[in-house]
């Protein structure tokens, strides 16, 4: 049977519109299950598997990081693996420090996974799309908070492009690169900005391997300043590969060093007051945003 809470309440009515045999719940056998969906792929089905808790891929690496990823390099091409693996990420309710993590940096360092992050809804059925119907191995990272938002989804089927990012907000001062729910406090950021007399353009990824190279350059070749504001801590993280992206190709046009707002290198609290001091905020973009471009 499909899960009851329907993962946070996404799935719900799948399993009654496509049957019990596409949609279903299984056993607690991260490593086991993520295997038996690699195998499905090699098979010729499209399998998404979802992992509740991102803490709990970790179980998974032997079979996405030696297996699902490699196969089609080791096979010369003949074998594709087109599954997805969605996880759900980061806070939730005081959930600690082993069901709070964000460790999208830690997997992009495998060869032959992509990773994509939406913040939007729109941008999470299009890259879902696109994710279904790649060949290779795809983690879908969704921010648990992200699920708080609303916003226009078409019914029809649309796709976009992995590895393509957007411009939320024009600025001329600051270019500010924002992960997953990073967005949603970095376009709050922006405001303040605003009204303290900052320009800031606010650039959301939405692909994390690959990323919008192009867009990065061109931002920051207006404004001269880059941010990076990341979901996971901050040593090995996606905003340490964009910082060193840009310093090895946007070097030139850098008028002040890159900065990285981001979750400290702790485990993560439980308590209220600790997660309210833990998590970057919109607050702490501000603040290092105005920093970046006054000082």
């Amino acid at each position: 049977m499909d899960d009851v809470a329907g993962v946070f309440g996404t799935t719900k009515g799948l399993k009654e519109k496509y049957g019990e045999n596409r949609v279903f719940d299984t056993p607690i056998a991260e490593n086991s299950l993520t295997g038996i969906a690699a195998g499905a792929a090699m098979a010729g089905l499209r399998p998404v598997l979802i992992h509740a808790r991102m803490d709990f891929i970790l179980l998974s690496l032997d079979q996405l990081v030696n297996h699902a990823s490699k196969w089609s390099y080791m096979f010369a091409g003949q074998v594709k693996v087109p599954m997805v693996v969605r996880t759900i990420s980061a806070r939730g309710w005081g959930s600690g420090a082993q069901h709070s993590q964000c460790i999208q940096g830690m997997l992009m360092n495998v060869p032959g996974l992509k990773i994509v992050a939406p913040a939007t809804p729109y941008d999470a059925k299009g890259l879902m799309i696109s994710a279904i119907i790649d060949n290779n191995p795809v983690l879908f990272v969704e921010h648990r908070w992200l699920h708080k938002t609303t916003g226009p989804v078409p019914e029809n089927l649309y796709s976009i492009p992995i590895g393509k990012g957007v411009i939320r907000r024009k600025g001329n001062d600051i270019t500010i690169v924002a992960i997953s729910y990073m967005l949603v406090e970095a376009l709050k950021a922006a405001d303040k900005l605003k009204e303290a007399g900052i320009s800031a353009e606010v650039v959301d990824l939405r692909s994390l391997k690959p990323f919008d190279e192009e867009i990065i350059i061109e931002s920051v070749s207006k404004t001269g300043r880059l941010l990076i504001a990341d979901t996971g801590s901050k040593t090995g993280s996606v905003a340490s590969e964009i910082a060193a992206f840009a310093a090895e190709k946007a070097f030139y046009h850098l008028k002040k060093p890159v900065v990285r707002v981001c979750c400290p290198d702790t485990p993560t609290p439980t308590s209220d007051v600790l997660e309210k001091a833990y998590y970057p905020s919109d607050e702490d973009i501000f603040r290092e945003a105005a920093k970046l471009v006054r000082d």
